[in-house]
């Protein structure tokens, strides 16, 4: 994997047990971000400045893109780490192989780090999170999700980079708004414990940029590794729901209701997570809906 060097904001590539400890962002996308191949061309070098003249130097020098990068790095080196993660600049997307790769590594990467920063940046610094919580778009985005379940500490920001609290001090107002079960977000329990149809109810009321990253945005949360064919749009929601049925007899991911007026797809499972936003009766009765053979064959879906 690729990280940000936090103190000469180089970009450095690590593998296997030479990973070190690293500190990740969670984020909503906005204009001007930074990619993996821009990274390089305006920075500070020097991130031993005051906190004040570092940002008054990154704001007056760079373009809005990098002012999340150096709000992360600096924020990382002050905490005790000398590498950060960041979606936008961390991953080669000019390579195809590289981007599959991260993507299915990208639950396991959140999972590892040591801090998962997140910045809410339509988080006004005058507003407490209980009253802005319920506003911010990072609640809405699909790749949020796994953002949110996956570290072990989050930390939460506002849009002027000040702390407000952690995910286990908001645990009952974030499990209100995302409707995800406490002990997930407690770590007691792993999001995999629950049913299928639980999990995706996670999603129901979650959007994506591109119609195939509903489906991609849930591999870790469901272990599962899917190719990625951007392009293929509603058909990779499909692809998620088949190879779920090949790791697991978890006959709720049948359990959907598609919303009047949508129409029918025309196949046993849902188009998108959407289905199941109604189903969280189900989990009561989960392990009446494991079926002792299911499985996909040339014929169709087959269980008994």
């Amino acid at each position: 994997m690729w990280l940000v060097n936090c103190t000469t904001l180089k970009l450095e590539y690590f593998i296997g047990s030479k990973i070190p400890k690293y500190a990740i962002l969670s984020h909503t996308w906005e204009d001007e971000q930074v990619t993996f191949q821009e990274l390089d061309r305006h920075h500070p070098r020097d991130l031993d400045l005051s906190e004040r003249r570092l940002r008054q130097h990154i704001y007056d020098t760079t373009p809005k893109g990098y002012h999340k990068i150096w709000e992360t790095c600096f924020l990382s080196k002050k905490r005790g780490f000398q590498h950060a993660w960041i979606d936008t600049c961390c991953i080669n997307n000019d390579s195809s192989a590289e981007l599959t790769e991260s993507i299915n590594s990208m639950f396991q990467w959140y999972q590892n780090a040591e801090e998962c920063y997140v910045f809410l940046s339509d988080l006004p610094s005058e507003t407490s999170a209980e009253e802005g919580f319920l506003k911010c778009k990072w609640f809405t985005r699909g790749w949020t999700l796994q953002e949110l379940i996956a570290p072990k500490q989050v930390l939460f920001y506002n849009q002027a980079w000040k702390y407000v609290g952690s995910k286990a001090t908001f645990c009952d107002l974030i499990s209100e708004i995302t409707n995800i079960d406490k002990r997930v977000l407690q770590g007691i329990n792993a999001a995999w414990d629950f049913s299928t149809a639980t999990r995706m109810s996670w999603a129901a009321q979650r959007q994506t940029t591109r119609i195939e990253d509903i489906a991609y945005c849930l591999l870790g949360i469901f272990q599962v590794n899917l190719p990625m064919i951007y392009g293929e749009g509603a058909n990779a929601f499909f692809r998620l729901q088949e190879e779920i049925v090949r790791r697991t007899n978890d006959l709720t991911v049948l359990a959907w209701n598609q919303k009047e007026g949508q129409e029918l797809p025309c196949s046993l499972f849902a188009s998108s997570p959407a289905g199941f936003a109604d189903t969280g009766f189900v989990e009561a009765f989960h392990q009446q809906f494991l079926a002792p053979v299911f499985s996909i064959t040339n014929k169709g879906l087959r269980f008994e």
